[in-house]
């Protein structure tokens, strides 16, 4: 079966791709207070954890919101910012790439990637899967809308409608071929060989 192309080319996410979901009170998906609410969860849940969390890999990070937040509560960790956007790029400084073929040579504590791998095609968002359990050591933070959220809680109105809807199912299994469910958009790495009761597993 040949390659399916990505529904979404890099210049997709032009300056007014990020005015509409990120700029415009009438349709923006997140705000920096959002980042921040989702950076003290994330950090106080890994510290209970016991995964130490010195650097991060942001997979699409657009505006950078979570490097500020995660650097206001954690001014010595290392981000790394990662985007297919070229306005971004030339705009902040990423590092210009896919979560598809993005392969880092360095591992991560943690790994983002909110809002990311339902913007590529199946074969691509397996492969980021992977790619993301090669450099991620400890845990990764994933929020991505299932059919059934699109069903059923997801707000259209703040939402991009042109990303690829799959199943829980599909997205459970490829995951746990390398991580494990702690709740809350949380996974751990299994290499990171963290001990967990059997209800702290998502």
């Amino acid at each position: 079966m040949p390659r399916q192309k990505p529904m979404a080319p890099p210049d997709y996410f032009d300056a007014a791709y990020f005015r509409r979901w990120y700029g415009d009170s009438k349709s923006r998906a997140f705000t920096r207070s959002d980042k921040e609410k989702r950076a003290d969860f994330v950090l106080s849940y890994l510290h209970l954890l016991d995964v130490p969390v010195k650097s991060v890999c942001d997979v699409g990070c657009g505006l950078g919101h979570w490097r500020d937040a995660l650097g206001q509560r954690r001014p010595r960790l290392t981000y790394l910012g990662v985007e297919v956007s070229p306005f971004l790029c030339q705009r902040f400084g990423w590092h210009q790439a896919s979560a598809a073929d993005f392969r880092p040579k360095r591992q991560f504590d943690l790994v983002i990637a909110q809002s990311v791998l339902h913007h590529l095609n199946a074969h691509d968002c397996a492969q980021a899967i992977h790619n993301i359990a090669s450099y991620c050591r400890g845990a990764l933070y994933l929020e991505v809308a299932t059919t059934h959220d699109w069903r059923t809680v997801i707000d259209r109105k703040h939402t991009d409608p042109a990303v690829y809807r799959r199943t829980g199912t599909w997205y459970k299994t490829q995951l746990a071929r390398h991580f494990v469910s702690v709740g809350g958009g949380l996974f751990l790495a299994k290499r990171a060989g963290v001990a967990l009761l059997e209800l702290e597993r998502g």
